[in-house]
C-alpha cells in the first residue's frame, strides 16, 4: 500500500527495508560478550596473582603452559567460528533446518576434536615442553609439567563449551554464554583461593579448579542448548549423533583455515616465548605479567570480533552485502573508540596494577615497558588488525585471512623477533617490537582487502553454491 500511495503522490522515495540489526540489538549482542571476555581476562589475572605467592618459578611454569593452552584454545575457537558462521548464514537465509543441523554437527565435531587433542597432549606433554622450553630451570619445568597434565584433562570440556557458546551467539543470545561464564569463573576463582591459600597446593591449586570449572561450564551450556524453551536452535540427538557430511564439510571449510591461522599464530607466540626464555626468569615473568595486563585492553576488541561473526554472517546469509559493509565499518569504529579508552586507562593505572603482583624491581620495570609498547600501539592498530578480519571470515574469505596472518607471523613476528631478541639481545622488548611490525602488516593487508570488495565475491559464490545444493 505504501508503494501505491507513494506512486499516487508522485514521491520518488522508496520504503526502506527494516535493518537486520538496530543499534540497540548490536549493543544487546555486544555487552554480554564484553562482560564474558572481561571475566576471562580478570580471572586469568587472578590466577597469575594467586600463583605468584608460590614464587616466580611457579608463575613462569604456568605462563609457559598457558601459551600452549592458548594454542589449543584457539583451535577450539576456530572450530566454533566455523559453526557460528554456517549457523548465522543459515539464519540470515531463513533456513532453520540447516541452522539446526549446523549447531548439532558443531557439538559432534567439538567432542571428537577435544578428546583427540587431550589424548595427544597427555601422551606428548613432556617432550613437547622440553622441545619448546628446554632451557628453563628444573623447578620451572616441573611446575609446567604438572600444570599441563591437569589442564589437558579439561580440553574436551573446553571444546564443548566453545561450541555451546557459539550456538547461542549465532542466534544473538550472547547473554546465555555470559551467565554461564560468570558461573565458570566464580568456580575457578573460589577454587583457586581454596586450593592455593588454604590447601597450599601450589601450581596444582590453579590447575584443578580450571578443570572443574570447565567441566561444569560444558555441562551447563549444552544442557541449556538442549532445552525446548531455550532458544531457536535446540540441540537434539538427531542433529548431534547423526553424521552429516555436507554440513561437516561446510563447518570445516571455515574452521580448518581459521584453525591453521590461529594455531600457527599462537605457535609463533610460543616460539617467541622460547626465545624470551633464553634471557632468564625475569624476562619470562615480565612477559607473562604484561600479557595478562595487555589482555585487559583487548577485552572490547575480542567481544567485537565475536559479534562481527554473527552480524556479518547474518548479512551474508540474507544476501545483503551492503549491510555487511555498513555493519563492519560500524563495529570496527565502535571498537576503535571503546578500545582506545580502555588502553589509555591500562597505561594510566600501571603503577597500581603491577603492584598486585609479587615481582622483583627489575621484573616490574620490564613488565611496565612491555605494557606501554602494547597498549600505545594497539590504540591505532589492533581493531583493524584483529576485528576487521572476522568480517572477511564471516563472508567465507577464509583463505586470504589465513595466508595473510601466517605469512605476516612467519616473516615479522618470528623472523624479526629472532633478529631483535636473540641476535641483538633485546630480550622480551625485541619480541614486542616485532609484534607491532606484524600488526602494521596485517592492517595494511586487511584494510586493503576490505576496501577492494574482493571478499564479497566469496560470499556471493558461496550463496550460489548453497542455492544449487538446495535445488
Amino acid at each position: 500500500m505504501q508503494a501505491m500511495q507513494s506512486g499516487q503522490t508522485g514521491a520518488a522515495t522508496k520504503t526502506r527495508p527494516a535493518p537486520l540489526f538496530t543499534n540497540r540489538q548490536l549493543i544487546r549482542l555486544l555487552w554480554p560478550l564484553v562482560i564474558e571476555q572481561g571475566l576471562a581476562v580478570l580471572v586469568g589475572m587472578a590466577d597469575t596473582v594467586m600463583v605468584s605467592s608460590a614464587g616466580e618459578a611457579a608463575i613462569s611454569g604456568v605462563s609457559l603452559v598457558d601459551m600452549v593452552n592458548q594454542l589449543i584454545f584457539n583451535i577450539f575457537a576456530a572450530l566454533a567460528t566455523g559453526g557460528a558462521v554456517v549457523t548465522s548464514q543459515a539464519l540470515g537465509a531463513n533456513d532453520p533446518d540447516r541452522a539446526h543441523d549446523s549447531a548439532g554437527q558443531l557439538v559432534s565435531l567439538a567432542a571428537v576434536l577435544g578428546a583427540g587433542v587431550m589424548a595427544a597432549a597427555l601422551a606428548f606433554r613432556a617432550p613437547l615442553l622440553r622441545l619448546l622450553f628446554g632451557t628453563v630451570t628444573d623447578d620451572v619445568m616441573a611446575a609446567a609439567l604438572l600444570y599441563f597434565f591437569i589442564t589437558a584433562l579439561s580440553y574436551p570440556f573446553l571444546a564443548l563449551y566453545n561450541a555451546g557458546a557459539a550456538i547461542f551467539r549465532s542466534v544473538g543470545n550472547s547473554a546465555v554464554s555470559m551467565r554461564v561464564s560468570v558461573l565458570v569463573n566464580l568456580i575457578n576463582v573460589a577454587g583457586n583461593a581454596l586450593c592455593i591459600y588454604a590447601l597450599h597446593m601450589g601450581v596444582a591449586g590453579v590447575a584443578v579448579p580450571t578443570f572443574v570449572s570447565r567441566a561444569v561450564g560444558a555441562v551447563v551450556i549444552l544442557s541449556l542448548a538442549a532445552r525446548e524453551d531455550s532458544q531457536p536452535l535446540r540441540l537434539s540427538r538427531a542433529t548431534v549423533f547423526q553424521w552429516r557430511r555436507p554440513m561437516v564439510r561446510d563447518i570445516l571449510h571455515i574452521g580448518i583455515p581459521s584453525a591453521l591461522e590461529n594455531s600457527i599464530f599462537q605457535l609463533g607466540r610460543v616460539l617467541v616465548v622460547s626465545m624470551i626464555s633464553l634471557h632468564g626468569t625475569v624476562h619470562i615473568t615480565a612477559n607473562a605479567v604484561a600479557n595478562n595486563l595487555d589482555s585487559v585492553g583487548c577485552i572490547v576488541g575480542n567481544a567485537a570480533g565475536l559479534a562481527m561473526i554473527t552480524v556479518v554472517g547474518r548479512c551474508v546469509g540474507a544476501g545483503d552485502m551492503g549491510a555487511a559493509t555498513r555493519y563492519t565499518k560500524k563495529l570496527v569504529g565502535w571498537d576503535y573508540l571503546a578500545q582506545g579508552l580502555v588502553q589509555a586507562v591500562v597505561i594510566a593505572t600501571l603503577p597500581w596494577t603491577l603492584a598486585l603482583y609479587t615481582l622483583s624491581a627489575e621484573t616490574f620495570r620490564l613488565a611496565w615497558l612491555l605494557v606501554v609498547i602494547h597498549a600505545g600501539c594497539a590504540i591505532v592498530l589492533w581493531p583493524a588488525a584483529f576485528v576487521l578480519p572476522n568480517a572477511l571470515r564471516a563472508a567465507n574469505d577464509v583463505q586470504y585471512t589465513m595466508v595473510t596472518s601466517i605469512a605476516s607471523m612467519m616473516v615479522w613476528r618470528l623472523g624479526f623477533s629472532y633478529i631483535l631478541c636473540v641476535r641483538l639481545s633485546w630480550g622480551a622488548v625485541g619480541v614486542w617490537v616485532a609484534m607491532v611490525v606484524d600488526w602494521v602488516c596485517r592492517v595494511a593487508c586487511f584494510v586493503g582487502r576490505f576496501a577492494s570488495h574482493k571478499w564479497e565475491e566469496h560470499a556471493k559464490n558461496k550463496g550460489r553454491k548453497g542455492e544449487t545444493a538446495r535445488e
